[in-house]
């Protein structure tokens, strides 16, 4: 990856300026935050400038931090966001006050429903006219409080320090989320001394994380016992950086895994021991696994209702092992026999020390009469391009290696049934909040984070649409990632339930799309148009060559659905879909 070239020439090859001195020299608060944030070991943020944010960004002239400007505030949230996921950091985003501040909202509700760390750094009018209605004035830290793990305004230049610190502790412990630290202009130009090591003061913030022992043991003790288990897995373990441990206890307990969509990668797919996907749209051997497992052990998951289905039929014969680092999610949705307050990577330890390998040979013979009778398939004799075929290649054509990003709709799901995860952050996706246009934006900041893997954003024609105009941030910034689009014409997933519960009233699911692979070019990447079935390897192989930005407009098959499905409001092993799968066999 090539440095930052939309530094001018005239401030580049410049030596840092920001040191820490004598704790008497006095300070602006914008020198404070950029060194705080140094301090914190931020070397890369992203952000857009503003009026009320140029003191700060008058100091991060100087500094020892690459910078990425997005086309657009929500881009450069979901860009840290991306860099967060990809690389365990706390991803950090700058915005100015008002509509800045505000177009950071879709990115920090990711973010949040995704225990995703950032900090997000926004610009305030001066205090002395807040309230006022002043220009590019919004009460941001009252917007942006259902999306944030934490919010303040700094009033007092002598409180930024430690604010700041607090943000990245609390950004990054317990259960991870997004942080917004809103900071008025006359705090910037104010002045103090600098301590770098000030402490904190939170005393309403308790973290637990060893978990209790005797509930541990009794877990233990309830796998040790059951006849047909199932591990079901969250994101919380990706991001306790558990997938180690996680693997060890699947082993040595012999146990089936079963991921959510944010789960998946923390368990190599490939292993015999896994199920893939649950839920609405996993695989029937997972949903049925479940249905009928009795005991059901949940690390790091929160029962989201597109995982569990009817709650009231959910695991209905299985005790429950619950290990969550918040305490607030444990038996939120589905009651937990066993509850595990603490961190994933030491409960997993403590449980792998204390568990018994069982053949559990009936089981095991049950699940895989499941998978062959209903595999994950499509229509593979088809002259038409399925998108599922286009993941499929990718996939193979990476060696199931590349880190892959995605949009929110149909192209997700299949992403999820036909791309074989190996390894813990290799998929970033929005689970939660769902957000359409998230997938290139993410992209951009994974390849920051990771700058020698191959990132793929999978994409829909409408996720991709939503925020485009990041292609050319990726362009500047000289970033290789490649964008497979599965270009239906339709908001697949709007146009796939209006088919089966809207009587085919395509309501404004359909839209005209641009010549992709202009739009592409135009903004100075490679553009690439896929209309045979025949072209789509090469046209895969083409991409993962090229050295700078590569859209791949893929025309697929207009009406394909994702199957199998759970309708809205029914028990998992109720799926539609099942008949077609079981004739793929």
């Amino acid at each position: 990856m090539k440095s930052d070239s939309s530094r001018p020439a005239d401030s580049a090859g410049k030596s840092p300026i920001l040191k820490s001195g004598p704790l008497t020299a006095l300070r602006t608060g914008a020198d404070i935050a950029v060194q705080a944030l140094i301090d914190q070991g931020v070397d890369t943020m992203f952000g857009y400038p503003g009026g009320v944010v140029l003191p700060f960004f008058d100091k991060l002239y100087d500094a020892p931090i690459r910078f990425i400007i997005p086309r657009h505030e929500q881009g450069g949230a979901h860009m840290a966001d991306g860099y967060a996921r990809a690389s365990g950091k706390v991803g950090v985003i700058v915005a100015t006050s008002g509509p800045g501040a505000c177009n950071l909202v879709t990115g920090l509700g990711t973010a949040m429903m995704d225990s995703i760390p950032i900090v997000a750094i926004t610009g305030q009018v001066r205090t002395d006219l807040i309230g006022n209605d002043a220009f590019q004035e919004a009460d941001t830290t009252g917007i942006t409080r259902p999306v944030t793990k934490y919010n303040c305004i700094v009033k007092d230049v002598k409180d930024l320090a430690r604010v700041i610190k607090e943000a990245f502790f609390i950004a990054s412990t317990g259960r991870p989320g997004p942080v917004v630290v809103d900071l008025p202009v006359d705090v910037q130009v104010a002045k103090t001394s600098y301590d770098p090591k000030v402490e904190m003061r939170l005393p309403g913030y308790r973290l637990k994380t060893k978990g209790h022992s005797r509930q541990i043991s009794m877990a233990a003790e309830a796998i040790n016992k059951s006849e047909k288990p199932v591990l079901y897995v969250g994101g919380g373990v990706v991001i306790a950086n558990a997938g180690e441990e996680l693997r060890a206890l699947a082993k040595k307990a012999h146990l089936p895994v079963t991921m959510t969509l944010l789960g998946l990668g923390s368990y190599d797919q490939n292993e015999p021991e896994s199920l893939d996907m649950l839920g609405m749209h996993g695989t029937a051997y997972a949903n049925y696994a479940v249905h009928e497992c009795d005991l059901l052990i949940a690390v790091g998951a929160r029962f989201d209702d597109r995982v569990t289905g009817k709650l009231k039929t959910f695991a209905a014969n299985a005790k429950v092992i619950h290990i969550d680092i918040d305490p607030a999610s444990i038996a939120k949705n589905v009651r937990a026999d066993i509850p595990v307050v603490g961190d994933a990577k030491y409960i997993l330890t403590e449980l792998v020390n204390q568990v018994e390998y069982r053949e559990r040979k009936e089981w095991f013979a049950k699940i895989a009469q499941w998978k062959k009778k209903y595999p994950m398939g499509y229509d593979r004799k088809s002259t038409n391009i399925k998108p599922q075929y286009v993941i499929e290649q990718v996939c193979e054509l990476t060696g199931g290696d590349a880190i892959i990003t995605t949009g929110v709709g149909q192209h997700q799901m299949w992403t999820s049934q036909f791309y074989k995860f190996k390894r813990p952050r290799q998929f970033i996706t929005s689970g939660g909040l769902g957000t359409m246009g998230f997938g290139l934006p993410s992209a951009i900041g994974a390849q920051i984070a990771m700058p020698d893997a191959t990132v793929v954003d999978i994409d829909g024609d409408h996720s991709f649409n939503m925020t485009l105009t990041e292609l050319r941030t990726a362009v500047q910034y000289e970033l290789p990632i490649k964008v497979c689009i599965m270009n239906n014409g339709y908001m697949g997933m709007v146009r796939q339930w209006q088919e089966l519960f809207y009587n085919k009233r395509y309501s404004k699911s359909y839209l005209a799309n641009p010549d992709y692979s202009k739009v592409a070019e135009a903004l100075g990447a490679v553009g690439i148009t896929v209309e045979k079935k025949a072209d789509v390897p090469k046209a895969i192989k083409k991409m993962l060559t090229e050295k700078m930005p590569c859209v791949v407009d893929f025309h697929v098959e207009p009406e394909e659905n994702v199957w199998p499905m759970v309708p809205s409001g029914k028990s998992l092993h109720e799926m539609d879909g099942l008949d077609l799968l079981e004739s793929m066999a």
